[in-house]
């Protein structure tokens, strides 16, 4: 008994194959992905300075060398200090910090959105998100003080290590190079003008003396490390190029090490010798890149085929997103999770649709190009069809047209993207091609839209009446009726509307004047799935905008530590706020029921605000700044050493409020009341418990002793 073997799509047309080669276990795929060596550099680069820093700052010896070490590098800086010299310094940390920061970020966003970079878009704000929330992290783990030994003649905010102004530089600068500049030269070329704008706001900030030279390293390394890693791993040029010339950014780039990798494929997999890649039909497909492949042989073949990457996945995803927004049930197919179920259910289609007498490709097989992230589907290749809208037109095409239509009826399939350029006539036939989006029981809304799409574009070649008179044929009045109450706007293709509109003629209105009445057939279907997708999608959106907007606020916005009474870094940076002052407010010992909210401490003032069970939030808020105006306020017996007190009730109903103040040398502390309705205001007394004061010569002592460094204002005054 023999056993009859079907030939092979290949052996049909006399392809000629190869020996095909497994990819052994453990060997490289044809083209792997792979994070460039440089991003595993500056990776690397922040995983050391992370290392060192902590190592640095729980080993006390090692860190007043390194202190040390800092402040030289910075005196030697000093030393060149002139009034011009400054006035430019000054002018270059205005520019680089602060709402310049929020601006370069918001008009990134503007730009990407409209040039409608979306995965680019996210990846710039996720890995900025990303990225200041871990300065923000290491910022406060190291609560560095500012520099030692060196006046201070610069606005600053906050901790020092890392530099977090020259962290969202830096994230920024290189967010509009990878999103918005071409790679190349031209990339390259901003790449250098980025390293010389954040060179030129590092030394402005060492020439301040308000970063120590490991702040603006640290903050380079973490404004680099994380965005580039990000862009090159999300956004790589291969997958999402950036450009500005006409077509779409779903086409891939098949030259070079894509178009070799392919070429090696195909040998491999399917055992054919590919000896030419030509991209094909471009302007009409924007959810693969469609290829035509020259394959060796007597003579020569040429085939089809269609690159699918991960990126086409992602898109395939938002499209079925906004269909369900759109028309909620009438679109309810589920999304491709991964490419490689993409590229298997185009080549399952193709198969079911040859089984059930659609004419349409015959697929070859599927070759992967990089697991799970790209992958070809490899088809026969109708050589010498035509665009049926620039074929003649004839009774047996249009029957052909039908005949398609009716045969998807009867096999319960919905191609769902009829249109001009995925119809090709060859030999009186017209061929079905791109079926990557045919459904198995579509709901009859979707195979209405089919076949009212089919005899649009019959019509555009010739006219209503005529496909109307054909169409009788194989369906019913109703059904016709049927399928034009469906169709209108959105439910053509693009390409479709764009072709009847170039007409002129009103062909739908056409149509629907031949068939029988029928009821319009609502687009929009509500439905519980369809408001819970909304809603979450249009809230993620704002959140992310909320959160993305807030993130590019000013760096030096940095919360700090507690400022407990005693000799920390966080009392520290107070002192550096104030040079002048002789003493500093500080939290001695919280009443029950009272806690810390937060602390800004800056150039020129620091604040922090307690909290009460009872008083409510920022019941009392105290600052340290250089001077207070106490006009208005009595002077009465002041309960601190070396301080005088003023006190300036506002009101007690419907809730107290009011200010004290304490003035001593080169400063002045001022208690701010704010207590909840119906608090009593007899809690103010907790504020005489709750705040204390250190005076600035207990921490100028201490650092002597600890660190053999100056901490600069008064009773210790530095040079120059």
């Amino acid at each position: 008994m023999s056993i009859r073997v079907e030939p092979t799509p290949a052996e049909r047309i006399g392809v000629e194959r190869g020996r095909m080669n497994r990819r052994p276990s453990g060997a490289p795929p044809p083209l792997p992905h792979k994070i460039p060596a440089s991003g595993k550099l500056w990776l690397a680069a922040f995983v050391y300075f992370i290392v060192v820093v902590i190592l640095f700052s729980t080993n006390s010896t090692l860190m007043r060398g390194f202190d040390h070490a800092q402040t030289w590098v910075l005196l030697k800086i000093a030393a060149v200090r002139t009034g011009w010299l400054t006035s430019i310094a000054h002018a270059i940390k205005v520019a680089g910090s602060g709402w310049i920061i929020t601006a370069l970020g918001l008009s990134t966003t503007a730009l990407l959105m409209i040039f409608r970079r979306w995965r680019h878009l996210l990846v710039f704000y996720g890995s900025y998100f990303v990225s200041a929330l871990i300065g923000v992290f290491v910022l406060n783990a190291l609560a560095r003080p500012r520099p030692y030994g060196v006046t201070i003649i610069g606005g600053w905010g906050g901790y020092a290590t890392p530099s977090l102004p020259v962290a969202a530089l830096t994230a920024i600068l290189l967010g509009i190079a990878y999103t918005l500049v071409v790679p190349g030269r031209p990339r390259g070329y901003a790449k250098i003008a980025i390293l010389a704008v954040i060179s030129l706001f590092g030394l402005s900030r060492l020439y301040l003396a308000v970063d120590h030279p490991a702040d603006i390293l640290f903050g380079i390394v973490l404004g680099v490390a994380g965005p580039v890693t990000s862009y090159r791993l999300f956004t790589p040029n291969e997958v999402f190029p950036v450009r500005y010339r006409k077509g779409k950014t779903a086409h891939l780039d098949v030259t070079g090490k894509r178009g070799a990798a392919i070429v090696n494929a195909i040998q491999d997999q399917l055992g054919l010798t590919v000896v030419g890649i030509k991209p094909v039909g471009l302007e009409s497909s924007g959810g693969s890149t469609p290829l035509s492949l020259r394959v060796a042989g007597d003579p020569e073949t040429v085939l089809f085929a269609k690159l699918y990457a991960i990126g086409h996945v992602r898109a395939d995803r938002w499209y079925k997103l906004w269909r369900t927004i759109l028309y909620g049930s009438l679109e309810d197919e589920a999304p491709f999770q991964t490419v490689r179920r993409l590229v298997e259910y185009e080549d399952y289609t193709l198969r079911l649709l040859q089984d059930v007498g659609i004419p349409t490709a015959a697929p070859y097989g599927i070759v992967e190009i990089t697991p799970e992230r790209e992958y070809m589907l490899v088809t026969e290749f109708f050589k010498g069809a035509v665009e049926v809208t620039e074929a003649e037109i004839d009774d047996g095409l249009i029957d052909s047209g039908l005949k398609i239509v009716r045969r998807l009826w009867d096999a319960g399939l919905a191609h769902r993207d009829i249109k001009p350029a995925n119809l090709l006539v060859r030999d009186g036939e017209v061929l079905m091609i791109d079926v990557a989006f045919v459904q198995v029981r579509p709901s009859p809304w979707r195979q209405a839209v089919d076949l009212a799409n089919m005899m649009l574009i019959l019509a555009v070649r010739t006219d209503a009446e005529r496909v109307y008179a054909h169409a009788l044929r194989y369906f019913t009045p109703e059904e016709l009726a049927e399928a034009f109450a469906a169709t209108r706007g959105v439910a053509s293709p693009s390409q479709l509307r764009m072709v009847m509109k170039k007409d002129g003629r009103d062909l739908l209105e056409h149509f629907k004047r031949l068939a029988p009445d029928h009821p319009r057939i609502k687009l929009q279907r509500w439905s519980m799935k369809r408001l819970g997708v909304a809603a979450l999608t249009f809230g993620a959106i704002l959140f992310a905008v909320v959160q993305g907007s807030q993130s590019f606020g000013p760096a030096q916005d940095v919360n700090v530590a507690a400022p407990l009474c005693g000799t920390s870094t966080t009392m520290i940076l107070m002192a550096q706020s104030v040079p002048s002052a002789a003493a500093l407010p500080c939290i001695a010992s919280l009443p029950s029921g009272w806690g810390f909210e937060r602390a800004d401490i800056n150039s020129g003032s620091a604040t922090f605000w307690l909290k009460s069970d009872r008083a409510g939030p920022g019941a009392l808020s105290v600052t340290l700044s250089p001077r207070c105006d106490v006009t208005g306020a009595q002077e009465i017996p002041s309960d601190g050493p070396g301080t005088t007190r003023f006190e300036k009730p506002s009101s007690l109903q419907p809730r107290f409020t009011g200010s004290r103040f304490y003035r001593f040398s080169g400063g002045c502390a001022t208690y701010r009341f704010s207590f909840a309705p119906a608090a009593s205001s007899s809690l103010v007394f907790d504020a005489n418990v709750a705040v204390g004061f250190v005076p600035r010569a207990t921490l100028i002592e201490h650092l002597r002793r600890s660190e053999g460094l100056t901490l600069c204002g008064r009773g210790a005054p530095c040079l120059p």
